[in-house]
């Protein structure tokens, strides 16, 4: 029964620890990792995991290298598979997610909100309310269309369209308050100051800062 066995899971695997290894590179260096330093840190774990596996099984019997190296094969596919459908997710979220939420609020009252949190050391929520407070005051001005159902890229076309002058910032704006809401990074002071900056340009407001 044993010899049967060894037979069965001797090396060479398919794939082998070699390919492995760099299928893992090839898929954590993919550009949507670059700011992802968790995922890094895992990608090296791996690696390292993958080295010391092989080499040590290079100097066992053939049952027990095979049965290592495919416990390795089979955890670096677990890892790809959580990290692919992650990337997904992350990718397809804010592509649909609404900017604006069903709360009945002014864009005053957004803009307020921003600068209290910014004052408190809140970036984060500053700089969506921020950006919701931009849009939602050329809607009150009637500029652009109220589209409860609208993505922030879909809110800046229209402002684009409207204030042409100002597309790169507002095309900036929506980058940062998908990244910041839906792609869970951090935002700066400075990020905040930008989006309530941009309240006041298509406000036609001169803000000395």
């Amino acid at each position: 029964m044993i010899p049967a066995l060894l037979v069965a899971l001797e090396p060479p695997l398919d794939p082998s620890g070699d390919e492995a290894r760099g299928e893992l590179r090839r898929e954590l260096v993919r550009p949507e990792y670059y700011q992802d330093d968790i995922v890094d840190r895992l990608g090296r774990w791996l690696d390292r995991l993958i080295s010391s596996t092989v080499d040590a099984a290079s100097g066992s019997s053939g049952l027990a290298a095979a049965a290592a190296i495919l416990v390795v094969l089979l955890l670096v596919g677990a890892v790809l598979f959580l990290v692919s459908r992650a990337r997904r997710t992350a990718a397809g979220q804010p592509a649909s997610a609404p900017a604006l939420t069903g709360e009945v609020i002014t864009a005053d009252a957004l803009r307020a909100r921003a600068e209290a949190a910014l004052a408190a050391g809140d970036a984060t929520s500053a700089l969506v309310d921020a950006f919701r407070a931009a849009a939602v005051r050329q809607v009150e001005r009637g500029r652009i269309e109220d589209l409860p159902q609208a993505t922030a890229h879909e809110l800046a076309g229209a402002l684009v369209a409207v204030f042409p002058e100002h597309r790169a910032a507002v095309l900036h704006g929506a980058d940062l308050f998908d990244g910041v809401l839906y792609g869970e990074r951090p935002a700066s002071p400075d990020q905040a100051g930008e989006l309530l900056a941009l309240d006041d340009a298509l406000a036609g407001r001169t803000v000395h800062r």
